[in-house]
């Protein structure tokens, strides 16, 4: 009785969402695999091997993190104009291009502006792919389950965290960090195999009104103007586990490489049980209320840093920052895809990743500058850190006020 009663839950849950759903997923976990197994350690790497302070390293993030921003805006528009398939197939395969070199520049031991070069190629190029990514979801998710549909594709996402951290850490510890990246390639050149196997096109593009000019109009949307303001503050304050985080928990903490990919993995455990039923019962909140809620639960998980030195108790600070991510980040790709026209998608979702990708960019040379004027003083540190996500909260609790004062204004004029 038990297990038919299970099985029919598995087979609703199945049959709730498109198969193409399914396939984001999937791509979802090697994407993320790929970009997690090296990504997280290439902090270390440079403050570490080759000497950087970490102001530089967050100078060379800000760099890959501006460039991305612009790919952001180009992958957006060319998503709505050319197609969405052609276009993640041609960025996946440059990437793993782009991650196979940084291999060989790493094994060679290449002059370092060299490799932080090469990063922010590497980055820039991933920063095409994101928004037609984000689009597709869209496209193929019922329109009353996006937030689920985004949900269902980040567990996936999390499944390949909890692999990639893990196992980017035990070869980090092991191997040099030039494997690590031969590997990331290859794991990123089965995303284009997968791709063009096996994807349909959601969207065959058009030529219309879609240009560079069209895409930052979207800036003009006012209230979808002030959700990607609160949303950069959030990400200024969270994006610090690949380096912030990092640095402080291997070089002050004393923890090891591996210790620091467990937590990531944990990280990625935690969202891969928990991302979609936390998602379906923030579905009954508002929008305003489950972005406030999630950035709350961040502030407080990064603020604990201050009093948390044991690898058992940073191990609760990954559970809260963990809350705060299943709670914003499908709710916020909801937003994005609720607020854009279907023919528009893929530039609302571009700039949306302009917004995020400017937080990305910054946050680590934010974290690096407080590192560096703070070597002993880790409460203030993150004290500080964690006092940007309370206003992230703040002007989103001023978003949702427009936004129940839109939706007003909207059932007025149909009365």
């Amino acid at each position: 009785m038990m297990n038919s009663l299970v099985l029919r839950r598995i087979k609703d849950g199945l049959h709730r969402f498109p198969r193409g759903i399914w396939l984001m997923m999937v791509l979802d976990i090697l994407m993320t695999m790929g970009w997690s197994i090296a990504s997280p350690f290439l902090a270390l790497y440079l403050h570490d091997e080759r000497d950087l302070s970490m102001s530089l390293v967050g100078w060379v993030f800000l760099a890959g993190g501006l460039c991305t921003g612009g790919a952001n805006i180009i992958g957006g528009m060319l998503s709505d104009r050319l197609g969405r398939r052609r276009l993640l197939i041609v960025s996946s395969a440059l990437g793993a291009l782009s991650a196979g070199a940084m291999a060989v520049l790493v094994a060679i031991s290449a002059p370092t502006w060299l490799v932080a070069f090469m990063y922010v190629v590497s980055h820039s190029i991933g920063g095409i792919g994101g928004p037609t990514f984000g689009a597709i979801i869209a496209d193929l998710s019922p329109k009353e389950r996006l937030a689920e549909s985004y949900a269902v594709v980040r567990t996936g996402g999390n499944f390949g965290f909890a692999i990639g951290p893990a196992l980017g850490g035990f070869l980090v510890s092991h191997w040099s960090y030039g494997w690590v990246l031969g590997i990331s390639a290859v794991v990123s050149a089965a995303v284009t195999v997968v791709v063009y196997l096996f994807l349909k096109e959601s969207h065959e593009g058009s030529r219309a009104g879609v240009d560079l000019r069209s895409t930052m109009a979207v800036a003009g949307d006012l209230q979808f103007l002030v959700f990607a303001v609160a949303s950069v503050l959030l990400v200024l304050s969270i994006a610090h586990m690949g380096s912030t985080m990092s640095v402080f928990a291997v070089d002050r903490l004393g923890f090891s490489a591996s210790q620091y990919g467990l937590l990531l993995t944990a990280n990625g455990i935690m969202v891969m049980l928990f991302q979609y039923p936390v998602a379906r019962w923030v579905g009954k909140l508002g929008r305003s209320e489950g972005l406030i809620l999630g950035s709350l639960f961040y502030a407080v998980g990064y603020l604990s840093l201050g009093w948390f030195a044991s690898f058992g108790l940073t191990l609760l600070t990954i559970a809260l920052i963990t809350a705060g991510e299943v709670t914003v980040s499908p709710v916020s790709s909801a937003v994005v895809a609720e607020s854009s026209p279907p023919d528009k998608r893929g530039r609302y979702m571009g700039f949306f990743g302009l917004t995020q990708t400017l937080g990305l960019a910054i946050s680590p040379l934010f974290g690096g500058v407080l590192l560096d004027a703070f070597p002993s003083e880790s409460r203030l540190l993150w004290g500080i850190i964690a006092s940007v996500g309370m206003m992230a909260a703040i002007v989103f609790h001023i978003w949702g006020r427009m936004l129940h004062r839109g939706q007003q204004v909207s059932q007025g004029e149909m009365t």
